[in-house]
């Protein structure tokens, strides 16, 4: 089968897709008649631009396999593109319009693209609340330059200090992590470095602060920056870096490796009282605001938030990347390995395996200083989780582990994810989704399935000749039925229109630090059971082994249908949701009787029924 790809372009536009069986010559003959007015060359092929991919008719343009001009399949796909760039040129030049020197097509347009994402934060505004963090994707000036460009909101450098304090990295520093399984390329869940601050000085940071805010006004550039425990040093680095045209500074006082042994980084952030003190110092040299940021390898993180906050503090970062060690080798060489000598050091875990530990430090903060700027970080790799960090007292999301998994172009994707979630809570119709998903229909494989318990009175397996089995009833019961009356698709579809006024991110932030609080908040006479969808169940015995091994042994199951079911001795603890393998087979609902602890032996002095 070859596939041809055609564009025409006169009054009207068209891609035309073709295919065709190149056994069947009356049919590309058919093909080629089709095509006339195109000239052809001696392979039998349109001859074409290898540039604009235009045939000898101005307004057809052609791609692809037919072209002759792909090798490969992307270069197939970069010819679609090509094709439909000057496509789009040649149809503006009809009405006189211009079109940008770079292409540039213009992108679908909806109202969700009117969500405003801007924000304020310390009396900045910045123009989304997604930022590049202080880490490898801010490793130099251009590279923050090319993360404006892509969209980002703000950017923070890496971390600079005085010349005294210079470092040299080792190597290798960066490493994948093991927390996600034996995976590797894209989508890693973790990653470990045991890289050190910028290797540039802070002239070279200054001199590129400048020329960003020169060229990016809208944007957000935040100078991060790192000394001992020395006032004039603080004092010295925060005004040359005012100066320079930092919108705001983060103090590093959280870097979890190398630094704290020269008594900087981690060994200044984990005493309140030197975390106070440098923030006075900073507070009293400068004028922009500062964020102190902070690290989770302490016992009490708002403790050291609340001593930021005494020292002058516009707001802080939650936080830097936890201490850890990843692997090691059936050889027992650790990894990173530097050296001849195959060492390593502790290092600083990231990426999505810490955001439990990252909500957990912003919702804690976010409780005990109320409107007191966060700027989060910690393992956000979409819109959905960087909303769960705003409804936790968020008011910024630095990002680092997903871009290192992908490029600076997810911003596309955040922006437009979270202008979709803030649009979607003012609909109505679509209350019972979650985010950007609809309630998850009764199937199997992703096809719906007929309700046997309904027809038959009972349940069958997903499984061998029970599948058989039910797929004879379902045939049966659709035989009994009367023949289907004549449906006459909707001819109108109007979209849903906001029925509540569309939340701004000042509206999102800390929605749902309410309901975040201490053990002893919680009701522990409001209880809930599990139910297992027949339906949707494949009999894979998960949930009975799960509840066997680790829970209540509240399931049964079938040797035979391989039908599991719930009894009476369930307690609610929803291992059982946690081990399916199939969405939504298994809900948590309103216990019907009141809840009785088994104790095992009666507590003393309480009589036994």
């Amino acid at each position: 089968i070859m596939c041809v790809c055609v564009c025409f372009s006169h009054d009207q536009c068209l891609y035309l897709y073709n295919y065709v069986s190149v056994r069947l010559c009356c049919c590309v003959r058919i093909v080629v008649k089709a095509m006339s007015p195109i000239k052809f060359n001696s392979w039998g092929l349109p001859e074409v631009n290898s540039e604009t991919m235009a045939t000898s008719c101005e307004w057809i343009f052609c791609g692809g396999d037919l072209a002759g001009v792909a090798q490969t399949t992307v270069e197939s796909v970069n010819d679609g593109k090509q094709a439909a760039w000057y496509l789009h040129k040649y149809l503006q030049s009809l009405h006189g319009l211009p079109v940008p020197a770079q292409p540039c097509l213009p992108k679908f347009y909806t109202p969700v693209d009117l969500v405003d994402l801007s924000v304020n934060i310390a009396g900045l505004r910045f123009p989304n609340p997604f930022g590049l963090a202080s880490a490898t994707p801010t490793t130099s000036a251009p590279m923050m330059r090319r993360g404006f460009e892509a969209g980002w909101g703000f950017a923070v450098t890496k971390t600079y200090a005085l010349d005294k304090d210079l470092i040299t990295n080792v190597s290798p520093r960066i490493v994948s992590g093991t927390t996600g399984g034996p995976l590797y390329g894209p989508g890693l869940s973790s990653f470990l470095n045991i890289e050190l601050i910028s290797e540039k000085t802070s002239a070279y940071w200054c001199g590129a602060i400048t020329e960003l805010k020169r060229d990016f006004k809208e944007q957000i550039v935040i100078a991060s920056i790192m000394c001992s425990y020395d006032e004039k040093d603080w004092t010295d680095l925060a005004k040359m870096s005012e100066e320079a045209g930092a919108d705001a500074l983060e103090l590093n006082l959280s870097c979890p490796h190398g630094m704290g042994e020269k008594g900087m980084g981690l060994a200044c952030g984990q005493n309140p009282e030197l975390v106070r003190n440098i923030c006075r110092w900073v507070r009293a040299a400068i004028k922009i605001p500062f964020f102190a940021k902070l690290t989770p390898n302490v016992t009490d993180i708002v403790t050291i938030a609340k001593a930021a906050h005494e020292g002058g503090a516009d707001g802080v970062t939650a936080t830097n990347t936890v201490s850890g060690l990843m692997s090691l080798q059936p050889s027992s060489i650790p990894w990173p390995a530097v050296g001849a000598g195959k060492r390593t050091t502790y290092g600083g875990v990231s990426g999505n395996a810490i955001r439990p530990i990252a909500l957990r430090a912003v919702s804690a903060i976010g409780r005990a200083l109320p409107g007191f700027p966060i700027l989060a970080t910690g393992g956000i790799d979409s819109a959905d989780v960087g909303l769960q960090f705003l409804h936790c007292g968020a008011f910024g999301l630095e990002v680092c582990s997903a871009v290192q998994n992908q490029d600076f172009t997810l911003i596309d994707d955040y922006i437009t994810g979270l202008k979709a979630l803030l649009y979607l809570e003012s609909i109505r119709e679509l209350s019972d989704w979650q985010g950007q998903s609809p309630p998850t229909p009764q199937h199997q494989l992703g096809k719906l399935v007929p309700q046997l318990s309904s027809i038959i009175g009972k349940g069958i397996p997903n499984f061998g000749e029970f599948r058989k089995k039910r797929r004879e009833l379902y045939a049966q019961h659709i035989a009994q039925q009367p023949p289907l009356t004549q449906h006459e698709p909707q001819t109108h579809r109007p979209a849903y229109q906001p029925k509540r006024n569309i939340s701004s991110l000042a509206n999102v932030i800390g929605t749902g630090l309410d309901r975040i609080g201490t053990y002893g908040q919680l009701d522990n006479t409001d209880q809930v059971v599990a139910i297992i969808d027949e339906e949707m169940c494949i009999n894979c015995g998960k949930c009975y082994m799960s509840c066997n091994d680790s829970g209540y042994q509240a399931i049964t199951f079938d040797g035979t249908t391989h039908i599991p079911h719930i009894t009476d001795d369930c307690t609610g603890c929803a291992i059982c949701l946690a081990a399916c393998p199939i969405p939504d087979c298994i809900t948590m609902v309103e216990r019907p009787t009141p809840y009785k602890a088994i104790r095992g032996v009666a507590p003393a002095g309480v009589p036994v029924a």
